[in-house]
């Protein structure tokens, strides 16, 4: 039997009738399908086959007025340029673009007024539904999330009773797995530079911070912590005001852009990594490893948390009448050679040390639940009889 007669539309374009048509499918199906909501792996794929074929475009203001929906989803942060938001930027847009929607992204630079504005104008519904990670978090966030007319997903710490969608980790946990590392090495001068105390991030540090050292019996010494952003400049002059009064002999940094501007303080004052000054930074972004000495770092799992987020906003769009869920992704630590445990004290700089195969390797192997004995550092093999040896200071282990 030959194919239905395919009926274009008063201007000549095909339409989804044309489209269901083609394909064999109810007109309620081919819609379906074509609004990105879904269907059977075989009907999607003759829907799909059908439109290529008939050279089916939707009218995108149309389907939007009709079903209300933009095809569009929002993402609100504080810092576009900071590393942890570009991971957790990519990791949304995959599951995003996979929904055949696109992602629209906001940088608020951690502005309250900034933040409750953008979600006022989610009245206009110019988004199907927004995922946003704010550093602080106020009732007007909570009043302006509650009342908004599409979902609105929140990445990081909420009040308990909160009733919104919520992915988070747990900073303190984090700053518990750094510590009990250090310590692990032989540290007892922990320093600390953290970013504002009064961001969700910043209090939540502190605090395990504090916690951390109690649990090992150390007292808080106040000229080891300082306070500054969660920038790189913040980061070294932070770091230069804390080594102008104090001598420790650990650095943990709230994140890895502090952590870095750390590093270039302390080389910049001949401190050696980490001979002299172990050094953890948070956040374990690409930043960790393109430092030298690579920096250990604790991950919160930035990537993950903006997959569930984009995840659970997606469900939330297909079932507004879901409770509210809350999602945790767990801490973890990744040794690299500015902690690593056996790296020998010597008489050389570290860097130079590493670069010409006397230094530790990196270390990147993930520890959760606590400090683990980094890998030793590789050594050559003894040359076979008839094999040429290695040159004198070869790069030998260099950090990968």
């Amino acid at each position: 039997m030959g194919r239905k007669r395919l009926q274009p539309s008063a201007d000549g374009r095909p339409t989804v009738h044309t489209v269901a048509a083609r394909a064999g499918v109810s007109i309620a199906s081919a819609s379906r399908v074509l609004n990105g909501i879904g269907g059977s792996p075989e009907t999607v794929r003759r829907v799909r086959e059908a439109a290529a074929e008939v050279g089916y475009v939707p009218n995108a203001i149309a389907r939007s007025l009709q079903a209300q929906r933009t095809g569009l989803v929002a993402l609100a942060v504080a810092d576009i340029g900071n590393p942890v938001y570009v991971a957790m930027m990519r990791a949304i847009e995959a599951v995003v673009a996979s929904s055949g929607r696109q992602l629209l992204v906001h940088a608020t630079g951690g502005e309250i007024d900034s933040e409750t504005d953008l979600l006022r104008r989610l009245a206009n519904r110019y988004v199907d539904g927004m995922i946003m990670s704010p550093i602080r978090i106020t009732d007007r966030h909570l009043d302006a999330i509650v009342l908004s007319p599409v979902p609105v997903v929140v990445v990081g710490q909420l009040p308990d009773d909160a009733p919104v969608d919520n992915v988070r980790t747990d900073s303190r946990a984090g700053v518990a797995l750094a510590v009990d590392h250090l310590v692990a090495a032989g540290r007892q001068r922990i320093g600390f530079v953290n970013g504002p105390l009064d961001t969700v991030p910043g209090a939540a540090r502190d605090a395990g911070f504090r916690a951390a050292l109690a649990s090992h019996g150390i007292p808080v010494d106040e000229r080891l912590i300082e306070v500054g952003d969660f920038q790189y400049a913040a980061g070294r002059d932070a770091a230069t005001r804390l080594f102008a009064r104090a001598e420790p002999d650990a650095l943990l940094c709230a994140n890895d852009l502090i952590a870095v501007g750390a590093l270039h303080a302390l080389l910049t004052d001949r401190r050696r990594v980490p001979e002299d000054v172990a050094l953890v930074g948070m956040d374990d972004t690409e930043l960790a490893q393109m430092a030298f000495p690579q920096l250990s770092s604790v991950s919160l799992g930035s990537a993950a948390r903006g997959r569930r987020a984009a995840e659970l906003l997606l469900e939330r769009i297909a079932d507004p009448a879901l409770p509210p869920r809350r999602e945790h992704v767990a801490p973890s630590l990744v040794v690299r050679a500015s902690s690593a445990v056996d790296h020998p004290v010597r008489g050389g700089s570290a860097a130079v040390d590493d670069l010409t195969g006397g230094g530790s390797a990196a270390v990147d192997a993930p520890v959760r639940g606590g400090s683990a004995a980094p890998r030793r550092p590789r050594t050559a093999p003894a040359s076979r009889p008839g094999t040429p040896a290695a040159p004198a200071g070869g790069p030998v282990g260099v950090p990968s």
